[in-house]
């Protein structure tokens, strides 16, 4: 294997595939990137068994070949070399020899043949919708994905595909995120799919705020998305998602709205004095004002006041400020409407006029 190639076209595609790389892994090989050159040019492809990146470069290769090589020192001798130069890569005694100007470098490597390479994923479904879309509605939901929960369905995002609209949905069973998109797609029929967290947050990196499309295979097992010199791979949690509608309030006849950034900036200063580690605040309805409470075991406490408008009765309630700050901050509007019902009763979140995207958020008893 031999090829010569410009820094920049290297480091990018280097730069892309990085994130799967998991720095501790049980499998050696796992830490290495798969290098393929033949006569289409370099593949580089990493992988952390769950989720698989592959980029492809076009580049005039010398001599064909593949080989697995240390993947965040191959990176860092590449960011680090000059720009505008020329790298040379090639195979000596099972060593990678990398070679610009006057650097040369010596990796380790280990066979090709070791490394785990999702290259059918089965019959799939096709479908197509552009990376501005995918990444909006990702975008709005990501954030309620549970870390590391025994109930492995939720450490994922849910998508929902229908032949006219695609939804998104996360939660981690303390709230919970929806998003609505409407789109033609052709489906043979319904689908449900579970992508896992890891799937998600790397999908959410290499996406674009960009009406180019991205290809996308649904697989019994995987979901593989094309994007434009990169092909992502991911396996599918294999469970069945909780009937997340049965937990969504219905909005109130009265609700309360709010200027989205006062209510955010209120809740950031009133959380700082909050229980460490439960992050309570208390939310006082009253006619025409919020009151945002707090306190903390060292008897500190907080207090903000928001002008809200707000015909309904009064009513106080408890709740994690860093979810309601979540769901504040990916709404868009610059009205926040808030519909609250009992001091038991789990809070719907929205933009002003706006029901393609909700939050739903539980209450705590402080």
């Amino acid at each position: 294997m031999q090829l010569h190639i410009p820094r920049e076209n290297l480091l990018k595609p280097l730069q892309s595939v990085i994130g799967v790389v998991e720095r501790r892994q049980t499998l050696p090989v796992l830490s290495n990137v798969l290098l393929i050159a033949d006569e289409e040019g370099l593949s580089i492809t990493a992988t952390d068994l769950e989720v698989e990146l592959q980029a492809r470069v076009t580049n005039p290769v010398d001599e064909p070949g593949q080989i697995t090589v240390p993947a965040r020192k191959l990176l860092d001798i590449v960011r680090n070399l000059p720009e505008e130069s020329t790298i040379t890569l090639r195979i000596e005694q099972d060593r990678m020899v990398i070679q610009s100007g006057r650097s040369r470098f010596n990796l380790a490597t280990l066979p090709a043949g070791d490394f785990p390479n999702v290259e059918d994923i089965g019959e799939t479904e096709t479908l197509e919708i552009s990376q501005a879309n995918l990444r909006w509605l990702v975008d709005k939901t990501h954030f309620a994905m549970a870390l590391q929960d025994v109930r492995y369905y939720l450490n994922g995002m849910l998508l929902e595909l229908e032949s006219s609209h695609l939804r998104s949905v996360a939660t981690d069973g303390h709230r919970l995120a929806i998003a609505d998109l409407e789109v033609q797609l052709e489906l043979s029929g319904a689908r449900q799919v579970i992508v896992p967290r890891k799937g998600v947050q790397e999908v959410l990196r290499l996406l674009e705020h960009s009406d180019e499309p991205v290809r996308v295979e649904l697989g019994d097992n995987h979901v593989r998305a094309h994007l434009r010199g990169i092909r992502f791979t991911s396996k599918l949690i294999d469970g069945r998602f909780p009937e997340y509608q049965r937990v969504i309030p219905e909005a109130s006849a009265q609700p309360l709205e709010l200027d989205r950034e006062s209510f955010r900036q209120a809740l950031v200063r009133a959380s700082i004095l909050s229980n460490e580690k439960y992050r309570g605040v208390r939310l006082v309805l009253d006619k025409d004002r919020l009151t945002i409470r707090s306190e903390n075991p060292e008897q500190e406490m907080a207090e903000e006041e928001v002008a809200a408008d707000y015909p309904g009765e009064g009513v106080e309630i408890g709740f994690n400020a860093g979810y309601l700050l979540d769901a504040v901050g990916a709404i868009e509007q610059p009205v926040v409407v808030l519909h609250v019902t009992d001091a038991n009763a789990s809070a719907l979140i929205q933009g002003q006029g706006e029901d393609q995207v909700r939050y739903v958020v539980m209450p705590m008893r402080l």
